[in-house]
């Protein structure tokens, strides 16, 4: 329960800060936020960390806490959050989880490419599923995964107009912990324009990779194609 509430504190603050509720780019101190939430002081100082471990506010010694006007100008849509890697939990815009809608899933042979990266055999069939995401009616996001059947063999079009990742940690007890990718851009083609909305002379952000399941097995191949605008990440750097 602990858990939940500091997360809906995170979320809660996190969608007053984009509809420009604190104009002076200030929080209130955590006594002030305790009695506006009705939570322990020790939950708001939970989320607040959180918070500033991610780059969203900092804290200014004998100042107080302000928000990052750079995470204002730059959100980024992937906000890891702990429970796993699926783009379902942790792609979100203004606090808002993209949809789902299937565009292709059929099984077919592994390529040459799939059969190096999946550590597959030519007799071992994949699932090819490409999805397209949405926030709200606006496509930021063509992706395609080829995943092996001999790891899971009862996927349909139900599971995969969901998360597929929650689905393996609840129906087979498999977890995806570990991924490979790589971020690149190229020049966006017709397939791209057509369903993200680009005109030709505009690019295509990609990131692609392998992810793991946590015993080590290569689970899936994909490759996700952003449109150029959503395609933003922060780090943070800290010197010792």
């Amino acid at each position: 329960m602990a858990e939940l509430v500091y997360k809906q504190i995170i979320d809660d603050l996190k969608e007053k800060i984009f509809s420009g509720q604190f104009a002076d780019l200030k929080l209130p101190d955590e006594r002030s936020l305790s009695e506006t939430y009705q939570v322990s002081r020790s939950s708001i100082k939970r989320a607040l960390t959180k918070m500033a471990n991610d780059g969203i506010i900092f804290k200014k010694r004998g100042s107080g806490t302000f928000i990052n006007p750079l995470y204002i100008k730059n959100e980024s849509i992937f906000n890891y959050e702990g429970s796993n890697l699926g783009v379902s939990d942790n792609f979100q815009m203004n606090g808002k989880k993209p949809k789902i809608k299937v565009l292709e899933f059929e099984v077919i042979p592994p390529t040459n490419e799939l059969q190096r990266d999946l550590f597959l055999q030519p007799h071992d069939f994949v699932y090819k599923i490409i999805r397209l995401r949405l926030f709200e009616d606006e496509p930021f996001m063509i992706e395609t995964g080829y995943i092996p059947i001999k790891i899971v063999q009862n996927l349909n079009q139900t599971i995969i107009e969901g998360s597929i990742f929650h689905y393996l940690e609840d129906a087979h007890n498999l977890a995806v912990t570990k991924s490979f990718l790589s971020i690149y851009a190229e020049p966006s083609n017709s397939v791209d324009q057509e369903l993200l909305n680009l005109k030709e002379n505009e690019p295509i952000s990609i990131m692609e990779g392998i992810f793991f399941l946590d015993n080590g097995t290569p689970f899936e191949f994909s490759q996700m194609r952003f449109h150029y605008k959503y395609m933003k990440f922060n780090t943070i750097v800290s010197v010792p």
